[in-house]
């Protein structure tokens, strides 16, 4: 089975419809975005991973390619049900890439659905400019799961806060996925440790433009290629249209860009000891 998280939105904020009574109760797919006719498939309620988080548990034995979905939530209790007509979900799910290439077909100006060697020829595209900010950032973009048996959470913190738990990455991004009472004052704890680059969308925007822009200077027909301005008369000449200039607005975003998401390593600094008083300043109150 595919797995689909969804944040619900409501009234422009995001919601958490479980702690107000409330229910992510469907979502429906689509094979066209007029969302009508017959439905693809549809799958819920959906099940609550942590704070606005919802996952949809998806067959996946669906065909590759976009599906344009509603979901049906009740925001809290006593309140009426909302259909959030936003959502798009690009076949196959879970494959590690952060970016799909129906993403990239957007980008290009592709028309949908695209063919299998298209598929493939994006998905390779995309695992090259998420390669590069791998080795750009120096960590993966890919979050790890860990589980911690029998732990003890901190008195005060939330369940679904990291620091309620003895995690020793405390160098990097944690979240927790579930936690289950042993009933005995300890918890099973699922975690991801790592950085989730699907979830941030300069890194996926970063992917997708790169991505695309390789494909454009591949590309030997007409999809996808440059825009012509002009052809001489005897076409021994073409110019294209040019390229915005870093820092203008379309244009590719940059790696420095990302640099806000390079791994900040925790080192203590070392120090000199001080005498001891009245030798030195070593305690708060000296003579000196």
């Amino acid at each position: 089975m595919a797995v689909y998280d969804y944040r619900p939105v409501w009234a422009g904020a995001l919601c958490d419809p479980d702690i107000n009574g409330g229910q992510v109760s469907r979502i429906d797919l689509y094979a066209s975005p007029e969302r009508n006719g017959t439905v693809v498939a549809t799958a819920g309620p959906a099940v609550r991973l942590r704070s606005t988080v919802y996952r949809f548990t998806l067959p996946d034995n669906l065909p590759d390619g976009r599906y344009w979905c509603t979901v049906t939530f009740t925001p809290g209790k006593d309140q009426p049900p909302a259909t959030d007509r936003t959502v798009r979900v690009d076949f196959p799910l879970g494959t590690g890439l952060l970016a799909s290439a129906e993403q990239v077909a957007d980008k290009l100006n592709v028309p949908l659905p695209l063919s299998a060697m298209q598929r493939e020829q994006y998905r390779t595209v995309i695992a090259e400019a998420q390669a590069d900010v791998v080795a750009y950032l120096g960590r993966p973009v890919v979050p790890q799961p860990r589980t911690l048996l029998e732990a003890h959470p901190l008195f005060g913190y939330d369940l679904d806060d990291p620091q309620a738990w003895p995690i020793q990455h405390l160098d990097d991004v944690v979240t927790v996925v579930q936690h289950i009472n042993n009933l005995d004052g300890t918890y099973k704890v699922q975690l991801l440790v790592g950085l989730d680059g699907a979830m941030e969308e300069p890194i996926v925007r970063y992917v997708v433009a790169h991505a695309s822009e390789s494909v454009r200077n591949l590309s030997s027909g007409d999809e996808g290629g440059r825009r012509v301005t002009s052809v001489s008369a005897e076409g021994q000449s073409i110019s294209y249209e040019s390229a915005p200039l870093p820092g203008q607005a379309g244009a590719l975003p940059a790696l420095d860009s990302l640099a806000g998401y390079r791994k900040r390593l925790y080192r203590p600094i070392p120090t000199v000891p001080a005498a001891p008083w009245p030798y030195g300043r070593g305690r708060r109150y000296s003579r000196w």
